[in-house]
């Protein structure tokens, strides 16, 4: 049975719907709350947790649902509430199912996934034992070691939701790394794979044949030392150490005509408390969709409406730390990017990495691309921007098997970094073709095209001869 377990719901659930969802473990169980009140935990007689329950979230963005959990959703607005049992406790999760099933009789809705909400009887917890601090401390940790926390997750997409933004946070605080551990056949949004850190940190995934691999390398897993370590070759040698790639991983390789145009670009502001953010996503977003962005939010599902001055406000309150910000699209045209804004000693920098999908037989816009390179270089202070096209999936997750990288369609150097080049070094580079001058003839920025065609990986090659040429190397 899932560990999450979720109710979507017209009406928000009220105080007296929650108490009578978390008394579905008789009377004897305890309440309490953690996170300034933003978690509402159910727990046994020695206080140890056995369901946590996020504060209801009001989602007013279309399509969220059916993209992280492949469920049909109430009409938009409605509220999304997530419980989260213990690992490894059986009564655990059918608390947290007979919870959302409350829930959602209560106050109108369903919950995710229906077989989870099977009941709403009273569940038996006589005698069980749960998970003893400081692991079930994090309702999102699964196993606390000394070298990774372990986060368990069982549901079609796994998202950047509060939880696992929680665990994140508590993870780089602790000097630990992150290990997602999932089924076969589970999928990360993008928003997960970009926020995933270096080692130990990784995406494990169970396999019938070869027990665990990397969802993003292939590399067959481990479980060694506390931790998820790779499996060593026997033919392995110091000067060479092979690593077993999963069959699974391997298989399904072919092209399905499904594509995405990758953006990753970044802006770096004056210092103003007059700057309105969010600016140059959603000049991109308009330039190559033709309209702005669907919503947005701090963690998924993106919940609110695109607004610029809720976005700024958000970021202005929370400076000098940084803000990280998920945007998305509509399900006809499926987008997806993550912000990070930061305050620095040059000004207010905005890192994003945007994607788009498309299916088979549907055209690339790649003649927006010059558009939106243009609208960031002479409004929005671009600093680089590249582009990419990848063989990959149309609605944006990334799955546990192998899908290739991208490769360059066109990288742009902001006008400041232009004027910064000594001599022609920008102007006159290695590539075949000469760079295309974006904005101002005094002061442009300049646009590199490449071939951009994902089946051939030697646009690579041109591209590191530029940075190369660039750098001055």
């Amino acid at each position: 049975m899932t560990k999450d377990v979720i109710a979507l719901t017209k009406k928000m659930p009220d105080p007296l719907s929650v108490l009578a969802g978390l008394l579905s473990g008789g009377p004897d169980l305890l309440a309490g709350t953690e996170g300034e009140g933003a978690v509402v935990q159910l727990c046994d007689q020695q206080g140890r947790p056995l369901v946590s329950v996020e504060a209801p979230l009001l989602v007013q963005v279309r399509g969220e649902a059916e993209r992280l959990l492949g469920a049909q959703e109430p009409e938009v607005p409605y509220w999304w509430t997530e419980a989260r049992a213990t690992t490894g406790v059986q009564e655990a999760e059918e608390l947290a199912g007979t919870f959302a099933a409350r829930i959602a009789t209560l106050v109108g809705g369903t919950a995710w996934p229906p077989q989870a909400a099977w009941s709403m009887a009273v569940v038996k917890t006589d005698g069980m034992t749960v998970a003893p601090a400081p692991a079930a401390a994090q309702p999102a940790v699964d196993v606390l070691t000394d070298k990774v926390a372990v986060v368990i997750q069982d549901r079609p997409v796994v998202a950047m939701t509060a939880w696992l933004s929680d665990a994140f946070r508590a993870a780089g605080n602790a000097g630990l790394g992150l290990q997602i551990v999932t089924p076969a056949g589970t999928r990360l949004s993008p928003a997960v794979r970009g926020s995933l850190p270096g080692w130990p940190s990784r995406w494990v995934v169970q396999d019938d044949r070869d027990g665990y691999y990397d969802g993003l390398s292939g590399a067959v897993l481990q479980w060694s030392n506390g931790m998820f370590v790779t499996v060593e070759s026997p033919q392995a040698t110091p000067e060479d150490p092979r690593t077993p790639v999963a069959a699974s991983f391997q298989e399904g390789i072919q092209d399905t005509g499904e594509r995405q145009l990758a953006i990753s670009f970044r802006t770096v502001h004056p210092a103003d408390d007059r700057l309105v953010l969010g600016g140059a996503v959603e000049a991109v977003w308009r330039d190559v969709t033709g309209e702005p962005p669907a919503g947005w939010g701090t963690e998924e599902p993106a919940n609110l409406p695109w607004s610029l001055r809720q976005l700024t406000d958000v970021a202005h309150e929370r400076a000098p730390e940084p803000t990280w910000l998920v945007v998305v699209g509509t399900p006809e045209r499926p987008g997806l990017a993550t912000v990070r804004i930061t305050r620095t000693k040059g000004g207010v920098e905005e890192d994003v990495t945007l994607a788009f999908g498309y299916g088979p037989g549907e055209r690339i816009p790649t003649d927006a691309v010059a558009a939106a390179a243009e609208s960031l270089a002479t409004r929005h202070d671009l600093q680089s921007m590249l582009v990419q096209i990848r063989r990959a999936r149309r609605d944006l997750s990334v799955p546990a098997r192998f899908e290739g990288p991208g490769v360059p369609f066109a990288f742009v150097l902001g006008a400041e970094e232009v004027r910064q080049m000594p001599g022609d070094r920008a102007r006159r580079t290695p590539l075949p073709e000469a760079p295309r001058e974006l904005g101002p003839k005094t002061r442009p920025a300049l646009y590199y095209p490449f071939r951009g065609d994902p089946s051939d990986l030697s646009g690579w090659q041109d591209f590191e001869r530029l940075m190369r040429h660039l750098k001055g190397t």
